[in-house]
C-alpha cells in the first residue's frame, strides 16, 4: 500500500535562487522542479552555463516523492569527498519537497573552510533555499470515465469537487460522460459514494 506521502505531496513551483557570503566565499544555491534524473541533470548543465566563471557547482537531487532514494543524484564536483554533495542531498531527503533538484555554486574567496566548513556552508545554502522555495502541491492521479443520469448531474458535479476531481472532457447524449483524473487516495471513495448517489446505476471505468 502506498503512503499518502507518495501520492501528495510538494514539489517546487518555479526556479527559485538565494545566496549567501561566507568567509569572502560566495555560495548561490539554485532550485528546480526535477521529475526524473533528466531533468535534474539538465538544470545542473543549465546552471553551469548560466555561472561559468564559477569555482564550483556542487548539486544533489530527489527525482521523486519526499525521502524517496530510488531516484537520486550527487556531486562534490571537485571540493573535498562528501563535503558537498552528500550534505545537500541529506537536507532534501528531510525535507518534505519531492522532485526537487540543487545546485550550490561557489565563487571561492580565498579562505578555505575546511571539510566541516565546507559541509556546513553547502547544506547551510539549501536549508536557507527550503526556508522560502515557493512549492506546489502534486496529486498522484488515475484517469477514468464516469457515466450518469440526467437527474444526478448536480450532485456528481457536487462529489467531484469535494474529491478534489479534475473534469477534462464532458460528452452529452442519452447520458452524461465525464473523462475524469481522480487523486489515487479517494478513486474508492469516489467509487462508494457514486453507486450511493446513483443507486448504483452510475458507471465508473
Amino acid at each position: 500500500m502506498r503512503s499518502e506521502a507518495d501520492l501528495r505531496y510538494a514539489i517546487p513551483s518555479r526556479i527559485y535562487r538565494v545566496e549567501e557570503l561566507i568567509q569572502r566565499s560566495r555560495f548561490i544555491t539554485t532550485a528546480a522542479h526535477a521529475p526524473d534524473a533528466n531533468a535534474a541533470n539538465a538544470f545542473v548543465d543549465s546552471v553551469r552555463e548560466l555561472f561559468p566563471d564559477a569555482t564550483h557547482h556542487c548539486w544533489a537531487f530527489v527525482a521523486g516523492p519526499p525521502g524517496s532514494t530510488a531516484h537520486i543524484g550527487m556531486s562534490d564536483d571537485g571540493e573535498p569527498h562528501g563535503t558537498a554533495g552528500r550534505p545537500m542531498l541529506t537536507v532534501l531527503l528531510h525535507s518534505g519537497v519531492g522532485e526537487v533538484v540543487t545546485v550550490c555554486t561557489r565563487y571561492f574567496g580565498g579562505v578555505k573552510l575546511g571539510t566541516g566548513g565546507l559541509s556546513r556552508a553547502y547544506a547551510g545554502g539549501v536549508k536557507l533555499l527550503l526556508q522560502t522555495l515557493p512549492t506546489e502541491l502534486k496529486i498522484k492521479r488515475v484517469h477514468v470515465s464516469v457515466r450518469v443520469a440526467y437527474p444526478h448531474v448536480e450532485s456528481l458535479q457536487r462529489l467531484l469537487d469535494d474529491l478534489e476531481v479534475v473534469v477534462e472532457h464532458e460528452e452529452y447524449g442519452e447520458e452524461v460522460r465525464y473523462q475524469i483524473a481522480v487523486p489515487v487516495m479517494t478513486l474508492e471513495t469516489l467509487r462508494e459514494q457514486l453507486a450511493q448517489l446513483t443507486s448504483g446505476e452510475g458507471v465508473l471505468e
